[in-house]
């Protein structure tokens, strides 16, 4: 589970409570994830209903949701997330919080405040967040008991890390489950251990048929994973080189 850092913002009240007669003040919370480069903010009012969660990686797929328009509108902010009660930001790497955070608090508070619409239709907003995990009629048992357990287990112990997991399928022939990390849990350098250590041990243990799970990637992931490990293999091959010069530079010197 992240450790709350502590951060809190205060905005101006929210709108009065007619049951109450009051007004209430807004307080923004920051909770670091394992991934450095996301950080889930939490506005102490509901986010998404009916526990559900929506992704937004380019600001293209955002423009049914002012919210995450607006916050891709931050220069170096790379994706958005919305989970039932927090909303999950990430950024480019090279950049810093410190200079992010204040204009993601301005937004966040007044979007949060002004009890303004999450989307700006029922349509964008089934279209953002799939029901991947919803048990169908044609689901055999197998699968029924699979996307029972990410719904009830596995996806409320990851989104307290700020991500997500999003079910794509299940092969009977090989026991493999395809699965696709979703929020601070994209690209997070945990992601293998996640699935391995955490999920895959536990479909093993409820569910037999179950044999691997596997971490479904997007064209832009399978590219960067590529890029890389194409940059791993060139920093080995220049320690190689360097070493093999360092012993020739000694057999030289020890030939005088």
């Amino acid at each position: 589970m992240a450790a709350r850092d502590g951060s809190r913002v205060l905005a101006s009240p929210l709108r009065s409570l007619p049951a109450l007669g009051q007004s209430r003040s807004m307080f923004i919370q920051t909770e670091t994830t394992p991934n450095d480069d996301s950080l889930k903010f939490i506005p102490g009012v509901p986010v998404m209903t009916n526990n559900g969660t929506a992704e937004f990686t380019e600001a293209k797929s955002s423009i049914g949701s002012p919210l995450a328009l607006r916050l891709f509108g931050i220069d170096d902010v790379r994706s958005v997330f919305y989970g039932p009660d927090f909303v999950t930001v990430s950024k480019q790497e090279d950049s810093q919080w410190n200079v992010l955070k204040p204009e993601i608090y301005s937004i966040l508070m007044e979007h949060f405040s002004s009890q303004a619409p999450l989307f700006r239709d029922a349509a964008a907003q089934e279209a953002a967040g799939p029901q991947d995990t919803k048990i169908l009629d044609t689901d055999s048992e197998i699968v029924a008991m699979v996307k029972e357990l990410l719904d009830t287990r596995i996806r409320p112990a990851i989104m307290e890390d700020g991500g997500d997991i999003e079910y794509r399928g299940f092969d009977e022939n090989t026991g493999l489950v395809k699965l696709k990390l979703k929020g601070s849990c994209r690209g997070c350098s945990s992601s293998s251990v996640t699935l391995k250590s955490g999920i895959e041990r536990m479909l093993k243990h409820y569910i037999p048929e179950v044999q691997t799970v596997e971490q479904v990637l997007d064209q832009e992931e399978e590219i960067a994973l590529d890029a890389f490990s194409d940059f791993e293999k060139r920093l080995e091959e220049k320690e190689k080189d360097n070493e093999k010069n360092k012993k020739q530079d000694l057999s030289q010197y020890m030939s005088l």
